[in-house]
């Protein structure tokens, strides 16, 4: 049974692709435990207990908890997924967007691109919602207002487009779907 695990290893492009895997999923899991500036963690993760079984504590799982502790890697991938969800069903109605896959690889490139541009507009629309949102915690947000805001908007969009990027590098050279290893590994480290 072990015999072919270690054949599996003792291939260099093998073992370097999960060696690659590995470093980035670690690296998610790093940032998904560093909270955005302004912010008492304690305070917050109190009053998040009061939360857990809505439909927030819910999403909250679907990040890995980065939400109850308002980490840098909140919004998790989930800006992305909406985003490829939207012109999936945009595909449906505008020929346009149902086109682009089958224009070979320029098209795929392009709904690559429109969909990373509509995962930044929406993960900023979802940041500035968690930033106000965060305003109901006095105890929480050391000195709120617009620069809080800001900021909180700056560092959570920031890190829904590194969540991004690392999601493409896993698929690129890692092993499997990077967008669905990091949507797993979030549910199960939460």
């Amino acid at each position: 049974m072990d015999n072919w695990l270690a054949k599996l290893w003792r291939s260099p492009e093998v073992r370097e692709k999960l060696t690659f895997t590995v470093f980035m999923l670690l690296i998610y899991r790093i940032g998904a435990h560093i909270a955005v500036p302004g912010l008492d963690v304690g305070a917050l993760e109190e009053q998040f207990g009061q939360l857990s079984g809505t439909l927030f504590g819910v999403y909250d799982m679907f990040t890995g908890g980065g939400l109850s502790r308002a980490t840098i890697f909140a919004l998790g991938i989930m800006p992305y997924i909406s985003a490829s969800i939207m012109f999936q069903l945009l595909a449906a109605v505008f020929p346009t967007v149902e086109k682009l896959p089958k224009d070979g690889e320029d098209g795929r490139k392009k709904l690559t691109q429109w969909t990373r541009y509509t995962t930044v507009a929406l993960a900023a629309m979802q940041a500035y919602g968690y930033g106000v949102f965060l305003q109901c915690f006095p105890d929480a947000v050391r000195s709120p207002g617009i620069g809080f805001i800001f900021t909180t908007v700056l560092m959570l969009t920031v890190g829904a487009v590194f969540v991004m990027w690392l999601g493409e590098q896993i698929t690129d050279r890692g092993v499997g779907n990077g967008m669905s290893l990091l949507f797993f590994f979030s549910i199960i480290q939460g």
